[in-house]
């Protein structure tokens, strides 16, 4: 019977007091955590240990619900050239988080699994479950207060308390292990996308667009400060001029949106340059909309957006 449960994890600052959760039902979940993290490394460490739990019945498929594509991807496709490398990157810099993703790479030796994407704070019931504990995590090394570690799962194997974190954390906030460096938490490996050829940049950036317009993205000061070029200015639909900071301010205010997109290009004006153009419609009436996204080393990053309401 496959075993299907959600992995998440979550960073108060980013990096900052972290946690991680993989869930299932209520009587099957845990949890744990760091004084100090990042989100992509309380979702590897979710992953990391739902395997270690169920390693007891190798013999069962496992999908895993999973809202971070750098987790799916690093997994999926991204290892076995790492691995082929040293652990390094196309740039020859060593792969961030090595540590947790080595522990990975020998737990699902002789596993039957897969991955399967998940909207982040969409609604999914066991992703918002998993989610709901990673922060509480979090949140109880923030404040110094009891880790809910959770049942665990049944007939797991036990195991030593350096690999078991969530029991060591059960009581109070345990000595912060050794973590590779901190590192941004969207998109931090982008070049591998690149080095692969699996992802032109023009439609890497309309993703990055539609990321954009996520709740859960614009409600993330984390992920809109890697997304929004430090040089960031807005024309918006009212004529208002809006600073990046000014942006990511309104934005931890009132993140919702409900639109849809139709994409009508993307240009290349250049080699670390697009221009994307699209149209947004929602209950109240649609916009024509252009972007201008840059290469900021690795990473493409929005440097001006223009919005103009369509008449009717």
């Amino acid at each position: 019977m496959t075993i299907t449960a959600a992995a998440d994890g979550s960073a108060l600052g980013n990096p900052g007091p972290a946690g991680w959760a993989w869930f299932i039902d209520e009587n099957s979940w845990a949890a744990g955590g760091w004084p100090h993290g990042t989100n992509n490394q309380g979702e590897l460490m979710a992953v990391l240990d739902l395997f270690k739990a169920t390693e007891h019945i190798p013999q069962e498929p496992l999908r895993i619900l999973c809202d971070s594509q750098y987790v799916i991807n690093c997994i999926t496709k991204w290892m076995p050239g790492w691995k082929r490398k040293g652990w390094r990157k196309a740039d020859g810099k060593p792969v961030l988080n090595v540590d947790l993703l080595q522990q990975i790479d020998a737990a699902i030796k002789g596993r039957n699994y897969e991955f399967e994407w998940v909207k982040g704070h969409a609604g999914h019931d066991l992703n918002e479950a998993a989610d709901v504990r990673a922060r509480a995590v979090a949140t109880a090394f923030q404040n110094g207060s009891v880790i809910p570690h959770g049942p665990g799962f049944a007939g797991a194997l036990p195991r030593h308390a350096e690999t078991n974190s969530a029991v060591a954390e059960s009581a109070v906030p345990a000595k912060e292990p050794q973590l590779p460096p901190s590192e941004p938490d969207l998109f931090s490996a982008l070049e591998d996308y690149d080095e692969a050829g699996q992802e032109p940049a023009e439609d890497m950036v309309r993703r990055l667009e539609k990321e954009l317009l996520d709740p859960g993205t614009r409600a993330d000061f984390g992920r809109l400060g890697v997304l929004l070029h430090p040089d960031f200015a807005e024309i918006g639909q009212t004529g208002r001029m809006w600073t990046r900071d000014a942006m990511i301010s309104s934005l931890q205010e009132d993140p919702e949106t409900d639109a849809s997109v139709e994409f009508f290009a993307a240009e290349r004006l250049g080699e670390d340059s697009i221009l994307l153009t699209y149209r947004t419609s929602t209950r109240t009436g649609s916009a024509l909309r252009s972007s201008l996204w840059l290469r900021d080393g690795e990473q493409w990053r929005l440097r001006f957006h223009q919005g103009t309401p369509e008449r009717n």
